[in-house]
Formats: structure tokens, C-alpha cells, sequence
């Protein structure tokens, strides 16, 4: 079976140019085409500053149909008034006559700086190029990834396929992400992710789906708890494959869905700037759902611990300051905790380990840290990475 790809679903096309937005010579904006209108489902930030495009793309996707998406690089269109609303608004122009649609048919997205406006000569010469490049190939799919990036060190791709009454479904999905990352997406460097699928399915049930599966994916995974201006997580449906029509079909799209959005968040966190390792948090027992978010984001955002982590040292205590400061419901005296396996606390009380030993063991490239609350029957898991000098440097020289 031939290797699967953003493109892989049915009816889908996508091209990208170098339009020389970003500081270096790459690609920097990018068309998905779907060759139907689509269904479609988006998620956005719920950041009270928000860029142009995410207002435009609201409207755009409010009625559950779509053709495509248009989307930048290296610019953010954030924090840029009624002009920065225009540029948006001319991207789906620009794209719209490339394709022979409507403009409200295109969602747009972009990333990048803020506060500064598009240089929109090089939008439209990118758009146009783009468009004359359209098509399905790995290629193709490879060079929208590439034109999303921004500190990015890699793309970050998913895809997944299931056979459902002797057809196939397949799912696949990009992301970016890498710093100023902490998505708080709902219908309730930026997150970016671009999903398609060939089923055919209801826009309600495909929102209902999106918006649960970004809860336990997108929503999962921080790296510095900064939700962005930009995040958006949008999912178009050809409808050009199986229906999910049924309580089983859409038990397994939804199955696929999840397994394909967790695999691009998991990616985002071991991309982190900086980042040597990912960190996996398992907060389980606790008191309500809400609460177990709580500890798990707590820990996962606490410098402490992250530095802990870079610097491979099994100092338990910052994740027991953290759970305590979280404003959840937590009691170290009833709580267990384990390093890579290793319970370090439990019950009120340290448990001997071999601290060089575990040491090690927290070297490598995935760390999982496991806290049982013992309080109640509510669990999440949060991807985080750890935080290292490069950090630092990659933010502090990331504008100037």
C-alpha cells in the first residue's frame, strides 16, 4: 500500500511558492483544494486577541461548506486592524478566482510575526503561483507542509486508513507548531492544523467529532502555554468515499480521527523549541475532569519542572508544587507518583530509588511522568517537552 499523505483522501489537491515573505528563501503560502465542495469543521483560538484571518475564517466556515484553504507563512496578520481584515479577505478572493468558486468558500489562515501587515504583492504572486502548481502527489502534499513552517525544525504529518462497509476511509492531517504553544481551541510560532478526509458525513456530526477529538489532541499539548492569535485546527470532507452514517461508522471515524490528531500533537510537543525530549503527563484519580486538566497542564507549564527535565534530575518535589498550586483538588498524602516507571512518593511519603538510575532513565527522548491522585476516577494526558537554553535563544532572537 502506497505511503498515505495529506492528499491520499479522495478529491484533494494542494500547491505552494515561495513568495518571499519569510527572511529566507521557502515556502510561504499554500492552497489545499478540494475538487468538490466540502464539509467542513474548524476549531479556533479562543485568544480575545485574535488575527484577521480568524474572524474571516468564522464567518467563512459557519456554513459548513468549503472549497479550499489559503494560507501564509512569516506573518501573522495579527494585531493589524480593518486593513489586516481586508488582506484576509482579498486572500480568499485571489484564491476563489484561482478555483472558480466563491470567496466565502476559502478559509484563510496565517503565521508568523505580529503587528505587522501583509505585503500583500507577494501574497498574490505567491496565491497565483500556487495555484499553477496544484496537485495530489507525496510532493505536493510535502510542499504545503513545508510552506506552514515557521521556527519549525519538521513537518509534522498523519495519516491513517480504515475499511468500512468494503470501502476505505482514509484520514490525514499537517500541523505546525513549535513555540507559543498552549491551544485553548473551541468552537467552545501558532497551532496550525490542516485535515482531510473522503467520508461522507454529516457537517454536525463532523464538528461534534473535531471539536471532541481537539479536546484530547491539539488541547492536550503545550509547550509554553501562550495560546496563540492564530491557532485554527480545520477538517474538510469530500464526501467522495464511504458514508458514516451509522453508530459504528462513526465509532471508527472517530477512532481514526483521534489517533490522527494525537499523532501531529504528540509531534508539536517533541518539536518544541529547544526541546530535547517529550515530556508525557499522566495525571490519573482525580477528583473530576476538570480538575485532572488542572494538575496535568500545571505540571506540564511549570519551568521548574521542565528544567528539572532538560537536566535529567528526578526532583519530584516541583511536580508536587505544582499539582498543590494548580487550584485543583489534590492530597499529597494520599497521592502516588512515577518517574519512567520508578514510583519516587506514595501515600504521604518518599520511596527509596535509585536516583542515578532514574536519572538516566529520564534521558530519554519521551519521559513519562505518572501521578495518581487517588481521589476520584478522572484522568487526561498532557505533551509537554522540556525547557533548554535554546529556548531562550530562539525567542529572545526571534523578531530582531
Amino acid at each position: 500500500m502506497p505511503e498515505l499523505h495529506l492528499l491520499s483522501p479522495r478529491g484533494f489537491k494542494a500547491g505552494a511558492a515561495a513568495a518571499g515573505i519569510k527572511s529566507k528563501p521557502a515556502p510561504d503560502v499554500a492552497i489545499l483544494a478540494c475538487d468538490v465542495l466540502a464539509s467542513a469543521a474548524a476549531v479556533f483560538t479562543t485568544n480575545k486577541v485574535f488575527a484577521a484571518p480568524i474572524k474571516i475564517g468564522r464567518e467563512h466556515v459557519a456554513s459548513g461548506k468549503l472549497r479550499g484553504i489559503v494560507v501564509n507563512s512569516g506573518n501573522a496578520n495579527a494585531c493589524t486592524g480593518r486593513r489586516g481584515e481586508a488582506d484576509a479577505r482579498k486572500m480568499c478572493q485571489l484564491t476563489a478566482r484561482e478555483m472558480g468558486c466563491d470567496a466565502t468558500q476559502i478559509l484563510p489562515s496565517s503565521t508568523g510575526i505580529i503587528g505587522h501587515h501583509l505585503p500583500m504583492e507577494k501574497v498574490q504572486s505567491g496565491i497565483a503561483q500556487a495555484a499553477k502548481k496544484l496537485g495530489n502527489s507525496p510532493s505536493h502534499a510535502r510542499q504545503f507542509s513545508d510552506a506552514i513552517l515557521t521556527t519549525d525544525l519538521r513537518r509534522k504529518a498523519a495519516a491513517t486508513r480504515f475499511r468500512f462497509r468494503g470501502e476505505w476511509i482514509t484520514i490525514a492531517g499537517v500541523c505546525k507548531g513549535s513555540g507559543m504553544i498552549g491551544p485553548r481551541l473551541a468552537p467552545h510560532a501558532t497551532m496550525l492544523a490542516y485535515l482531510t478526509t473522503d467520508a461522507k458525513i454529516p457537517i454536525a456530526q463532523l464538528r461534534k467529532i473535531l471539536a471532541g477529538t481537539a479536546e484530547v489532541s491539539f488541547n492536550a499539548v503545550t509547550i509554553d502555554d501562550q495560546t496563540s492569535t492564530n491557532d485554527t485546527a480545520v477538517v474538510l470532507a469530500s464526501g467522495l468515499g464511504a458514508a458514516v452514517d451509522s453508530q459504528a461508522s462513526i465509532k471508527s471515524f472517530t477512532a481514526a480521527m483521534k489517533e490522527v490528531c494525537q499523532t501531529l500533537a504528540f509531534k508539536i510537543a517533541e518539536d518544541g523549541e529547544g526541546a530535547t525530549k517529550v515530556v508525557e503527563i499522566k495525571v490519573r484519580g482525580a477528583k473530576t475532569q476538570a480538575d485532572a486538566n488542572l494538575i496535568a497542564r500545571a505540571i506540564a507549564n511549570s519551568p521548574l519542572v521542565k528544567c528539572a527535565m532538560n537536566g535529567n534530575d528526578p526532583n519530584w518535589g516541583r511536580i508536587f508544587v505544582a499539582a498543590g498550586l494548580s487550584g485543583a483538588a489534590f492530597d499529597a498524602d494520599r497521592a502516588e507518583l512515577s518517574l519512567q516507571n520508578s514510583t519516587v512518593f506514595k501515600s504521604g511519603r518518599p520511596m527509596p530509588f535509585n536516583a542515578p538510575a532514574v536519572s538516566r532513565s529520564l534521558a530519554a527522548k519521551k519521559v513519562v511522568v505518572d501521578l495518581n491522585c487517588r481521589l476520584g476516577k478522572s484522568s487526561v494526558t498532557v505533551w509537554t517537552c522540556d525547557l533548554s537554553k535554546d529556548y531562550v535563544t530562539i525567542n529572545a532572537d526571534y523578531h530582531t
